[in-house]
């Protein structure tokens, strides 16, 4: 199969292209696999995708509209990938499979392999096994600003990194060996570094879904001083997409960030009004902070993210909780886990 050229980013980019695309999305039922799977979706891609719980997997993809060849397979098995990439034959690969973001993730080997082995394994097998002809990014991975440390500055991503987690350990070991396995056997593919991403899907215990869930209660939170780049979902997804879309160098980096840093009491207020919370229900200051988790730093650059698609994410925050709110109204079963 061969495409032309992509040509210049432009608004409708990501839909010209990947019509008839045969895509592996890997996490394809977590909280933003599930949106990258369903922008994909809806841009006509023939889509792959392996998942740990076939039962599990079915529910979500068909509340987010995701269609494809499901196939339940254990991407934590070192045996896992090489046949996969082999059998699909695909153009591009999103890996957004992560461990430790839910706090129930705490087996270190898991961070390991998860984070750090499998990016490499799948550049690899897609530098042998892949469909040629897709002009654009062959591997996609999803990194972490965590991968940075508390490093200050506007986090452009040739600064230095020391991550001071054992979640930004494991993900920027990843990032390094996605690189060196794409320079390897010459493979366009990118890491793109995400910062604090919200919207239909978060794990129950964070932020928006803490504030959703709260019906008439008060709403324990901390001082909330904390600076973030909340970016919407449905924004990281459009983001993936066109970096997919690009010409990276193999390995390179990419901030998918908004660019704007907002406080974490300030996103709370924001929703608030969005979602008729009373001002004197937050109550700033009831939960410690977690400090050894938190970084400060200026507003994150995505100049290069802005250089490679001409485009940023453009959702602001209440226009998100909103959607947020109008998405999950059409779901009367919930859908934080």
């Amino acid at each position: 199969m061969s495409h032309r050229p992509l040509g210049g980013p432009g608004p409708g980019m990501p839909d010209r292209h990947f019509a008839g695309v045969r895509v592996l999305v890997t996490g394809a039922a977590g909280f933003i696999g599930r949106w990258v799977a369903r922008r994909l979706t809806e841009a006509g891609a023939d889509l792959i995708l392996p998942v740990l719980e076939r039962r599990s997997a079915d529910a979500v993809f068909a509340r987010y509209a995701v269609r494809g060849t499901i196939l339940e397979l254990d991407l934590g098995s070192p045996d896992s990938v090489e046949p996969l990439v082999r059998a699909a034959r695909p153009l591009v690969v999103f890996n957004l499979v992560g461990y430790g973001i839910n706090r129930s993730e705490r087996d270190e080997s898991l961070f390991w392999r998860i984070n750090a082995d499998l990016p490499a394994e799948l550049a690899r097998a897609m530098g042998e096994h892949r469909e040629r002809g897709w002009p654009g990014a062959s591997v996609v991975h999803v990194g972490s600003i965590a991968e940075y440390g508390p490093v200050g500055g506007d986090l452009a991503e040739d600064s230095p990194a020391r991550p001071a987690t054992l979640y930004g350990r494991t993900k920027l070991s990843g990032t390094v060996r996605l690189a060196e396995a794409c320079q390897g056997c010459n493979l366009p593919g990118l890491t793109a570094r995400l910062a604090t991403v919200y919207g239909p899907g978060e794990h129950s215990g964070r932020l928006l879904p803490t504030l959703l869930g709260a019906g008439d209660a008060p709403v324990p939170l901390s001082a909330g001083l904390q600076k973030r780049d909340f970016t919407y979902v449905e924004d990281v997804a459009e983001g993936l997409l066109r970096l997919a879309a690009a010409r990276p160098a193999p390995g390179e980096i990419v901030n998918l960030v908004t660019g704007v840093l907002t406080t974490v009491r300030e996103f709370a207020e924001i929703a608030a009004r969005v979602l008729a919370i009373e001002p004197n229900r937050l109550r700033f200051g009831a939960l410690a902070a977690r400090p050894d988790e938190e970084m400060e730093h200026l507003p994150i650059t995505n100049v290069k993210l802005r250089r490679l698609t001409g485009w940023a994410p453009p959702t602001g925050i209440a226009e998100g909780v909103r959607r947020t709110r109008e998405f999950l109204a059409l779901d009367p079963q919930g859908d934080y886990r």
